[in-house]
């Protein structure tokens, strides 16, 4: 006997490979939306999780069921997953900066010293 799948179900039902029985169409399933939710006002959007919807206005309100139920929130993004641009993990030369600028990171600065200096003088008042 030949297992088509790994799933007994599937063997079970005896589905040959031909049938078109459980096939959906392009319109037959619904979108996939990201919801991003805001929790004080004026705080940042933070990613929730997903949800499956016809549309956007459905989206919303299943993102509002399914997140916002036991927490707090003010705001909700419902965004579909196909309009979110990402990088490419090939393309990670261009978060790189370059040497000449490093004042632009924290670590240049050394005023540490001059701050435990200040202090002591303080303390000797």
């Amino acid at each position: 006997m030949k297992i088509k799948s790994l799933d007994p179900r599937i063997t079970r039902a005896k589905i040959d490979e031909n049938t078109q029985e459980g096939v959906l169409n392009p319109m037959d399933h619904f979108q996939t939306y990201e919801v991003f939710e805001q929790k004080k006002r004026g705080t940042h959007h933070c990613h929730v999780g997903s949800v499956h919807a016809p549309s956007a206005e459905m989206a919303i309100i299943f993102a509002k069921e399914q997140y916002t139920r036991r927490g707090q929130c003010v705001n909700l993004w419902v965004v579909k997953t196909s309009d979110v641009m990402v990088t490419e993990y090939l393309d990670s030369d261009i978060f790189e900066t370059t040497e000449t600028k490093s004042y632009r990171d924290p670590n240049s600065y050394k005023v540490m010293d001059r701050i435990k200096a200040f202090k002591e003088r303080q303390t000797e008042l």
